[in-house]
């Protein structure tokens, strides 16, 4: 059976895709200059789009930009998925640019003046950010000037339009529930949680779950005292476990639904309390896979924010036009780490 030949495509086919005119088409394959950034962003889309199959120009390296703002780089979560990004920005078509930008989270009026003037062009924005009015209104201003806008980690726009790229948080906060309350058992005691505040609502929806699925199963022994908003800084949480644990000396089990996992361990270490306190947090790292095979660490709920980052570049390249394949919208499956498997 003869095999069918692919059709060429003709500088008429990428005017036609791009809107512009074919005089347009040769000025930028051919890297003639004079042609509007935003106009030759379009033409190299289209190219990329219809197959076309020649090495596009020098001068439109990095044409078509995505930009990635995220928080807290010293985080081990937002420094793995800083990572990843990276790692697959250097494996795309030399046409994309992923730019990296960090934000203060405490200031979210910087960070939807930023989103609103970023500087640069960009054709699609993938954003971690906390949960503000200001930053609602950016981004719904950057989706009406054409932006691809792809939420990862946490929401901040609740549409069904707007992609979301991240685990189900509520499940992950039932599932540290149910952990924590199968290893207490028939212990009595308190059990307190520890988060970031109340600015994400991926903290929001992970104390939810956590708190819905002790009220539905746990046994009266087990009293959901406490949630501290820590905002993943060292020194706060571990002042705040502190006087947790000395104004009630019958807590027997923590959830630490964000970071600062190396506060949380320096006191109960310092305390003495590894046993006595059973402890379920998040994101797999050197030192949490430590704190596992040491006791003192119950359970890691981890994330995978590699798959997320995979998963957001390659929605904003569907969603431009760039591959055509179909992308996973469902929640990315997250992992339970116990001591036997670190």
């Amino acid at each position: 059976m003869a095999r069918k030949l692919k059709k060429k495509v003709r500088l008429a086919d990428i005017a036609r895709e791009a809107r512009v005119g074919s005089a347009t088409v040769e000025r930028v394959l051919n890297a003639r200059g004079n042609v509007a950034p935003d106009t030759a962003e379009r033409v190299v889309v289209a190219a990329k789009k219809l197959g076309y199959g020649r090495q596009l120009p020098e001068l439109y390296r990095g044409t078509i930009r995505i930009e990635v703002m995220m928080v807290r780089p010293d985080t081990p979560f937002f420094a793995r998925l800083n990572h990843a990004f990276t790692r697959i920005a250097a494996s795309l078509d030399t046409s994309i640019v992923v730019h990296r930008t960090f934000v203060d989270e405490l200031d979210p009026v910087a960070v939807a003046r930023h989103v609103a003037n970023p500087g640069f062009r960009r054709s699609g924005l993938i954003i971690a950010s906390p949960e503000h009015p200001a930053v609602v209104d950016s981004l719904q201003a950057a989706r009406a000037a054409g932006v691809v806008v792809v939420q990862i980690v946490t929401k901040v726009v609740e549409q069904e339009d707007v992609p979301f790229v991240g685990i189900d948080n509520y499940v992950v906060g039932r599932t540290a529930g149910f952990h924590l309350a199968n290893i207490l058992g028939s212990k009595t005691g308190s059990i307190v949680a520890l988060c970031h505040s109340g600015a994400y609502m991926a903290h929001q929806e992970r104390i939810g779950g956590f708190s819905d699925y002790l009220m539905e199963h746990s046994n009266r022994q087990h009293l959901f005292s406490l949630v501290m908003h820590g905002l993943d800084q060292d020194r706060r949480c571990a002042d705040l476990l502190e006087e947790a644990l000395e104004r009630d000396r019958n807590i027997i089990g923590l959830y630490n639904a964000g970071g600062a996992s190396s506060a949380v361990a320096s006191v109960l270490e310092r305390r003495k309390m590894r046993g006595r306190v059973a402890w379920v947090g998040h994101e797999l790292t050197d030192q949490t896979r430590r704190y596992l095979k040491s006791g003192l660490m119950s359970i890691v709920l981890d994330q995978a924010p590699e798959v997320q980052a995979r998963r957001a570049l390659d929605t904003v390249l569907s969603k431009i036009g760039l591959i055509d394949v179909e992308i996973d919208s469902g929640p990315v499956r997250f992992f339970t780490i116990t001591p036997e498997n670190a």
